[in-house]
């Protein structure tokens, strides 16, 4: 069975997992939603709250245009629906770290409509399991504060740093299957986000998370009766509260039992999900218009300029590695699954005035040996000791023959201990590739005298010998000599 028709086995038969997400991405701007606080991860509580963030009497909120266009950005970068008219609504509840008593959000008239996302299952063939997952609406609110519990022995805490920040609230059809599909789903928007620069998709800092709604049916039936696990942060956890809330589900129904509509929350120690209160409706909200705000009309041109600053996307950018750089499919899905890893490719083609002619080599170069050395140290693409400059000059020096690969991988491995550059290191180690002819001439001539016996096995036909006295030849010029030279020089005398 593949993951595409992932099933739960129960005692009864076949169910199937359905599969709903409303990812909570955090707003790259310069302030809050409403005020002009500040939204830098990592302060001291409490030290970037305004008076409107702290629903001080009187205090009216603003909408921040960058949080407008930042949404604007996200929805265009989705094929969405850009909705011209949109409308902020206040959503009533009380809860300790939510001063005003309300959240400001979205409810009748989101600023985004209906777009949708393009998955793939296979890494390596990125257009042969494709599928699409919907996207109902985008709407911006509010961020809540965070109510801190471990400071204190008999008293919680209230940081209200989060407060109003800007949330744009992605509600994706339940269009996913399967934890895996789940999982490519939140791969990819994140991707999306960063590529657009709307959302960092900084997941364990909590500027996005997931909610997880999760279903179970026999293949075919009615919609089953969904749970929803909040505040998942990472892709990992996901796809572990799916597994585990499908496979209790079906424990549940199997055992005569009944699904509650309610909200769960995730204990990845435990990888178990816990009922923590039912699931409200809408109207228990008491949504209304939030009469301190108008609605939102955005103009033509405004939308013009929003998708005229939006960079090449993901699927574009890898449709060009692949039909224009020649790359590989697997190379290209690589190379553009993370923002950064493309512009650091590119910067490394930036050196050449041809860069069809390096983009192979300096693709299968960065997903084996680059990447090999960055997971070794634990360390990202944008923390590289080895800039795309100094790479480009690496492979440079192979092209054109002044160092063997294997060569240039011992060079590589200075470079990442020093941070010197490879013409530097070549020169100081002495590890030029030898290409004058008459001194090659001269050490096969060695080997083929301390192998003369082998010498004439070949010439009687073992031509798998060939093997044997390039590797003579390499070991006696300790790896320097030029390869290609090596084999030509080889050829020409042991044919003789």
């Amino acid at each position: 069975m593949t993951e595409s028709t992932y099933r739960i086995q129960g005692a009864t038969g076949e169910w199937e997992v359905v599969i709903g997400l409303e990812v909570h991405a955090q707003v790259t701007s310069n302030a809050k939603l409403f005020s002009g606080a500040s939204t830098e991860f990592g302060a001291e509580p409490n030290t970037q709250v305004s008076l409107v963030d702290a629903a001080m009497p009187g205090m009216l909120p603003v909408p921040n245009k960058e949080c407008v266009r930042q949404a604007v950005r996200t929805g265009l970068a989705i094929n969405a629906q850009i909705n011209k008219y949109s409308r902020f609504d206040r959503k009533n509840y009380f809860y300790a770290d939510l001063p005003q008593g309300y959240q400001i959000s979205q409810l009748y008239h989101p600023i985004v409509g209906e777009g949708e996302v393009q998955i793939s299952l296979d890494e390596k063939d990125p257009d042969a399991h494709g599928k699409a997952i919907g996207i109902e609406r985008i709407h911006i609110e509010q961020d809540a504060g965070k109510l801190m519990h471990d400071q204190h022995p008999t008293m919680s805490y209230v940081d209200l740093n989060r407060c109003g920040v800007a949330l744009m609230e992605i509600v994706s059809r339940p269009d996913m299957t399967s934890p895996k599909e789940a999982g490519a789903y939140v791969k990819k928007l994140r991707s999306i986000l960063r590529y657009v620069g709307s959302c960092d998709g900084n997941m364990e800092q909590g500027s996005m998370r997931a909610d997880v709604n999760v279903s179970v049916r026999k293949p075919g039936e009615e919609l089953g009766i969904r749970t929803e696990t909040k505040n998942v942060n990472s892709v990992r956890f996901v796809q572990q509260v799916i597994e585990y809330e499908a496979q209790r589900q079906v424990d549940v129904l199997e055992s005569g039992g009944e699904i509650v509509q309610e909200t769960r929350l995730f204990d990845p120690d435990k990888g178990e999900t816990r009922s923590m209160r039912s699931k409200e409706d809408a109207h228990d909200y008491r949504y209304f218009p939030d009469p301190d705000l108008l609605p939102l009309e955005l103009e033509d041109d405004f939308i013009f300029d929003c998708k005229a600053s939006l960079p090449e996307l993901p699927d574009e950018k890898r449709a060009r590695y692949k039909n224009v750089l020649g790359l590989s499919a697997y190379n290209a899905a690589v190379l553009t699954a993370e923002h950064e890893t493309a512009l650091w490719f590119e910067k490394l083609l930036d050196t050449s005035n041809e860069p069809e002619k390096i983009a192979s080599s300096a693709a299968n170069w960065m997903t084996s040996e680059l990447f090999g050395a960055l997971n070794k140290m634990g360390l990202t693409i944008t923390e590289s000791p080895v800039t795309p400059e100094q790479a480009a000059e690496l492979l440079g020096l192979v092209a054109d023959g002044t160092i063997s690969g294997k060569i240039a991988k011992q060079v590589f491995e200075i470079m990442l201990e020093t941070g010197d550059g490879a013409a530097k290191i070549v020169e100081e180690k002495g590890l030029k590739q030898e290409s004058d002819t008459g001194a090659i001439e001269k050490v096969i001539a060695e080997v083929m005298q301390a192998n003369a016996d082998k010498v004439e096995e070949y010439r009687g036909g073992k031509d798998k010998l060939f093997g044997f006295f390039v590797g003579q030849t390499m070991k006696a010029m300790q790896g320097k000599a030029n390869p290609q030279v090596v084999n030509e020089l080889l050829k020409k005398t042991l044919d003789n």
